[in-house]
């Protein structure tokens, strides 16, 4: 692929579906290469809308606008940012010959909704996972915690960054979490998953890239796994490299390989497994940037937002770690909107720590405002580092 001149007839169109933090940074990457990048998601201002050429608010759940705007727009890539998006049109685009979609249709289908690809991973693929079950219903819900046993975990098979999730120790519990469930749940009426407990010893997300190689075909390539600590299915922190066996890492780099070998395409995969000793279990895969992955920003040559502009162009990516690094979340704290940031020169002040505040138009108590990143001799000096970067960060009213 040629790159062009943005806004003139040689540009590369790029379109992002959704647009928060990690859209924003694959658009700083893409607009670094001279690709016009338009920027669409469900509310005004969101993150990469504010660094895009252009910015369309639509209800991306809706076919008949979805479509309409993509073809107004034309653009040579389509690349989803997010669950909540008409795939089956994107299918249509794609089979059409009207654009790429990154990865391809068939993988955002799969990975939008936690039965398709949990099905792909276990049944089709064969690889190891928790014991689980579906369910339509709470009275499914209840005999699905059943066979899987006691305390269990409830997701809503649509949703993101721990919405709607429930750890379920007893019967007493499962119509709260239905109803949570419905509640966090990307669509209305949506199925559950019910995962039995896994005893780990910890999670990773392991960034794979499928990207085009030296001599034209497809290559595979791994960033160092990156751990994470998670409140309530959201991330709060996260570090790489993670220590593991050697033997685990070759099978969890066996498995990525495999479900992201399924999926097709080119691009960043974030593939989410549970470790224990030498034994590894398949949890999820988002085709695209992940979000423990934000702290690539600190710690690698090319960041994950880098590794999956140039993948989806066809670029040559360096997927090499330079060094220990880690990143710590900042939350808003509060509900309000156009608001301020305090203590950000105290934070910039902690020994190698970088700040990005995401720029959203809104903030929530939980609502992930920014993130502090920071590198070190080892993994637990970066962390006490970006800890205490974020930690001076306030989300205040203007």
């Amino acid at each position: 692929m040629k790159l062009g001149t943005p806004l003139s007839d040689t540009g590369v169109r790029v379109m992002l579906l959704g647009s928060g933090e990690l859209g924003k940074e694959v658009a700083i990457e893409l607009q670094r290469l001279g690709v016009e990048v338009i920027a669409v998601d469900r509310y005004p201002n969101a993150p990469a809308m504010q660094v895009a050429h252009r910015s369309h608010v639509i209800p991306m759940t809706d076919p008949q606008v979805l479509n309409g705007l993509i073809l107004a727009e034309a653009p040579h890539i389509i690349v989803p940012e997010i669950e909540a998006i008409a795939t089956d049109i994107l299918a249509e685009i794609e089979a059409s010959g009207l654009a790429r979609v990154v990865p391809t249709a068939r993988a955002v289908q799969l990975t939008m909704n936690r039965e398709g690809i949990r099905k792909l991973a276990a049944q089709d693929l064969g690889l190891p996972t928790s014991p689980y079950a579906f369910a339509g219903s709470a009275e499914e819900l209840a005999a699905g915690a059943q066979a899987v046993g006691f305390p269990c975990f409830v997701k809503p098979v649509m949703s993101s960054s721990g919405k709607g999730q429930s750890f379920v120790e007893d019967t007493d519990q499962i119509a709260d979490a239905w109803t949570y469930a419905q509640e966090g749940g990307r669509v209305a009426g949506s199925r559950v998953i019910v995962e039995g407990r896994i005893d780990f010893d910890f999670e990773i997300t392991l960034l794979t890239v499928r990207s085009r190689g030296a001599d034209g075909e497809t290559a595979t390539s791994f960033c160092a796994p990156i751990g994470h600590r998670q409140v309530k299915g959201d991330y709060v922190e996260s570090w790489q490299p993670q220590a593991m066996t050697p033997a685990a890492l070759a099978a969890s780099r066996d498995i990525a390989a495999k479900v992201t070998q399924a999926l097709g395409g080119w691009g960043v995969f974030g593939v989410e497994l549970f470790v224990k000793g030498d034994q590894v279990w398949f949890s999820e895969v988002s085709p695209r940037p992940h979000d423990t992955g934000l702290v690539t920003l600190a710690s690698q040559t090319q960041s994950e937002f880098s590794l999956h502009a140039r993948a989806i162009l066809g670029l040559p990516v360096d997927a090499t770690l330079r060094e220990p690094a880690a990143s710590a979340v900042i939350y808003g704290g509060l509900e309000a909107q156009g608001v301020a940031f305090e203590g950000v020169a105290a934070a910039l002040s902690t020994p190698t720590a970088d700040l990005r505040l995401f720029g959203k138009p809104e903030a929530f108590e939980r609502r992930r405002m920014g993130v502090a990143t920071a590198r070190g001799a080892d993994v637990e000096q970066a962390r006490e580092r970006a800890r205490e970067a974020a930690a001076h960060v306030k989300v205040v009213r203007s």
